[in-house]
């Protein structure tokens, strides 16, 4: 029968079991970023879509834009 050379101590189980939740936690902090991140875009480009839609001619950076609470200014076309 195979005996190691170490032996495992609660110590260490202890210190495994910290770094296993660590890792955890972190794993689902970047999800919660990559979500909203995701989220962001995919509203960003709904509001354009349905105002292209309409007519207007928005870009999807002037959406953004005023999304974020800074001025557009729109050009109007009559044709």
């Amino acid at each position: 029968m195979y005996i190691p050379p170490f032996t495992v101590s609660s110590r260490a189980i202890n210190l495994i079991a910290e770094i296993s939740s660590a890792i955890e936690r972190y794993a689902i902090r970047m999800e919660q970023s990559d979500s909203l991140r995701l989220r962001k875009v995919n509203r960003i480009k709904t509001i354009h879509s349905s105002l292209a839609i309409e007519g207007n001619n928005l870009t999807e950076s002037q959406v953004d834009d005023i999304i974020n609470g800074k001025n557009v200014v729109a050009i109007s076309y009559i044709g």
